[in-house]
């Protein structure tokens, strides 16, 4: 004889299980299994380890429950993790392509489970054009129209389909990449610096620096000015945006210029402020800056100073706080330490979600605490790293030689294990883009890539 509880103390009871026993609470009967596969529940799970999860998040993925989500998403984050080697393709964009420095997804760059996802990328050319490659086809198939102006910076949102493009004559351009002509286009009166494409809570929009220090928003997809705020004297060098856009950061590798944060909410709803909500971070020489994923209000700055060179690194939490009938942010410095001395100075940063700080020289990959214990060391000889990647699951290395490096983050412990080297199969070309692809693993066939340029 079954016992059936009402739903709602069922459902309070279920709220304390973690994913696996929800999903073995879900085999018991097709009561429990209805109430187990809840999106109430599995919201909970999804905002628990991503945070910025909401409704744009399933539509844009594509889900119809945030069950399927989870457990898509928890596939897709192992899946690199558990491959091989001999589970990749190689691939390279032929210099006729006219490949000229800048490449970015332009859509599906996550693994699939079918095999039917497409990874594409958009890629500016010496030739004045943009274009999109295939990668599994190995095939242009798209083509802009030659530009009266070299295009000098490109930022794209794949789950929109969608590129913007700045050039020298500091024309701002939205592209589809299916029409021939741009969707919208508008100017800035002074040279464009930085240029950051974001789905933020309020809409898709572009962040624009000037030369003159000047930070523009304008809205996608009519690129409709939102606002404009002077933050610096000079043009900054990053525009770095937290997880959620919550928050955005804009520094300049400058002694006496120090980062800016800025509420994003202000920027994008300017009838409900009177002026735009900031604070200053004290840390100046910032050389590099990353926000600690699936939080939204840590960033950890990264700075370079003296002869011998000596690396500092400071973590601070943003917050919020009402004073009066007015909203203000604070920055409150956590934690900070200097890098013990080596012969190079970091040139990359990352942060993993467990407060572990992890960046590169050109012979060495490093682990610390953010209070400055030492965990753990790579090192690399003869080849040297050129870039780092890194995710709450992976850290990517690129190396001089086009090979990569892929490590995973442990689940019980703060340290990284090494899954496997992709390696270049030919020297890397002086023009043209090395493309590793993920193709028919024997546990799930799935599609993905890494670039190294």
């Amino acid at each position: 004889m079954e016992i059936h509880l009402p739903s709602l103390p069922m459902l309070k009871i279920l709220s304390y299980l973690d994913a696996y026993n929800l999903l073995q609470a879900a085999q018991v009967n097709k009561n429990w299994n209805a109430l187990a596969s809840s999106d109430v529940l599995w919201r909970k799970l999804c905002q628990r380890r991503w945070h910025y999860c909401d409704m744009v998040t399933l539509q844009l993925q594509g889900k119809e429950t945030w069950k399927q989500f989870f457990i898509y998403r928890i596939w897709q984050e192992h899946a690199k993790t558990r491959a091989k080697p001999e589970d990749f393709t190689y691939k390279e964009i032929p210099v006729e392509c006219g490949f000229y420095g800048y490449a970015c997804y332009i859509s599906g760059h996550g693994l699939t489970r079918n095999g039917q996802g497409k990874s594409v990328i958009c890629m500016v050319s010496s030739k004045n054009t943009i274009s999109t490659w295939d990668i599994h086809k190995s095939v242009i198939t798209w083509v802009s129209p030659v530009q009266p102006a070299s295009i000098n910076l490109l930022t794209t949102l794949p789950d929109m389909h969608i590129a913007v493009t700045v050039d020298i004559q500091s024309t701002i351009k939205l592209w589809d990449c299916h029409n021939r002509e741009a969707l919208a286009t508008n100017n800035l009166e002074s040279p464009c610096k930085s240029l950051k494409a974001v789905i933020s809570k309020d809409g898709p929009i572009v962040l624009v620096g000037d030369t003159l220090g000047n930070l523009y928003i304008f809205r996608i997809p009519d690129l409709h000015l939102i606002s404009t705020v002077n933050v610096f004297p000079y043009g900054f060098d990053e525009i770095d945006c937290s997880p959620q856009k919550k928050w955005v950061l804009l520094s300049k590798n400058y002694p006496h210029i120090l980062p800016k944060v800025f509420y994003m909410s202000s920027l994008l709803r300017t009838s409900e402020f009177s002026a735009p909500v900031s604070t200053i971070l004290e840390f100046s020489l910032c050389q590099g800056a990353f926000w600690t994923p699936r939080r939204e209000d840590r960033i950890t700055l990264m700075s370079r100073s003296g002869f011998p060179q000596i690396t500092k690194f400071e973590t601070f939490d943003m917050k919020l706080e009402g004073i009066g009938n007015k909203v203000a942010v604070q920055g409150k410095l956590i934690a900070s330490f200097f890098l013990p001395y080596y012969e190079e100075s970091p040139n990359w940063i990352g942060v993993s979600d467990k407060d572990v700080i992890v960046c590169s020289t050109h012979f060495f990959l490093l682990l610390f605490t953010i209070n400055g214990l030492h965990l753990q060391t790579f090192q690399y000889c003869p080849e040297t790293i050129v870039r780092l990647c890194v995710d709450p699951v992976h850290v990517i290395v690129t190396c001089n030689n086009g090979s990569l490096d892929v490590y995973a983050w442990e689940e019980r412990s703060l340290l990284l294990r090494k899954c496997y080297r992709l390696q270049n199969k030919r020297p890397l070309p002086l023009y043209g883009l090395v493309i590793s692809v993920l193709l028919s693993s024997e546990e799930a066939k799935c599609n993905g890539a890494h670039l190294s340029s």
